[in-house]
């Protein structure tokens, strides 16, 4: 088990953060931001294991790990990769949430999964306490609470940026509590938290200037029909549309490119 445990593995908080060192925007680098908060955020409910795309077998006491059918993708910003989720080159294994809560460190990016349904991601605190975008309000809650059945895994390495120290990861998710609907400016739980681990106005909704040299390319690793590639034009579109693949399984056959086989 100990062995296992040991792959759920930290980004090095030495690197410099990539974003300003407040890890708080400036407002005269905003580029048309747009506040307002989308319902396509995913609920987080009361599931059962078998709900959640686990075996009877398996309960939410048990530790882990739990292996589940997922859809793996890679992103790349021009030739850059950005984003990994590929079981060749990490562990996706799912775990309970008491066995993460062992491993978990402050400013920890974490992933709940169930089947059918988009991730919900969270900022980890300490004492078993969460930050997340939920119902278009901006909480703290406990993990082992919101759980509700599904198994997780810290996802620091998922994005390729560099993060920002702890303590201003800290600093992001705990400064935005409270807010709701029109105050905020992420759609989803996953952009939330990944723009206060890392500090990158492009989680943000409108928060990027488009440009025809900048575009987005999403590679779908389907089993058995290859890979399909899509483009966009911005992060934050590139992010909703994954995790609308994620809760329906479905391919936008219009985003696709070069027939969308490669």
């Amino acid at each position: 088990m100990g062995n296992q445990l040991d792959r759920i593995t930290h980004l090095n908080y030495s690197e410099l953060p990539t974003g300003d060192p407040s890890g708080l925007e400036k407002d005269e680098l905003r580029v048309g931001v747009a506040y307002f908060f989308s319902d396509e955020e995913e609920e987080v409910d009361d599931r059962t294991p078998s709900d959640c795309g686990f075996t009877k077998d398996h309960s939410p006491a048990e530790e882990g790990p739990f292996s589940v059918s997922e859809v793996e993708y890679s992103a790349f910003c021009s030739q850059e990769c950005i984003f990994s989720k590929l079981r060749e080159n990490e562990d996706l294994n799912v775990y309970s949430a008491k066995t993460l809560l062992t491993v978990c460190k402050p400013g920890d990016l974490l992933e709940l999964v169930a089947a059918a349904q988009a991730p919900h991601w969270a900022i980890y605190e300490q004492d078993d306490q969460v930050i997340h975008l939920h119902k278009g309000e901006i909480r703290k809650d406990s993990l082992l609470e919101i759980s509700n059945g599904r198994h997780g895994r810290i996802v620091n390495n998922r994005y390729r940026y560099r993060p920002l120290p702890p303590d201003l990861v800290m600093q992001n998710a705990a400064g935005h509590v409270g807010l709701s609907s029109e105050e905020i400016c992420w759609t989803n739980s996953e952009s939330f938290a990944a723009w206060c681990r890392f500090g990158k106005r492009e989680f943000k909704a409108g928060g990027e200037a488009h440009s025809a040299e900048q575009q987005y390319f999403l590679k779908v690793h389907l089993s058995g029909s290859g890979v399909h590639t899509l483009v966009f034009r911005s992060l934050e579109d590139m992010i909703r549309e994954r995790r609308r693949v994620d809760a329906s399984g479905i391919l936008k056959e219009l985003s696709l490119v070069n027939g969308g086989k490669e």
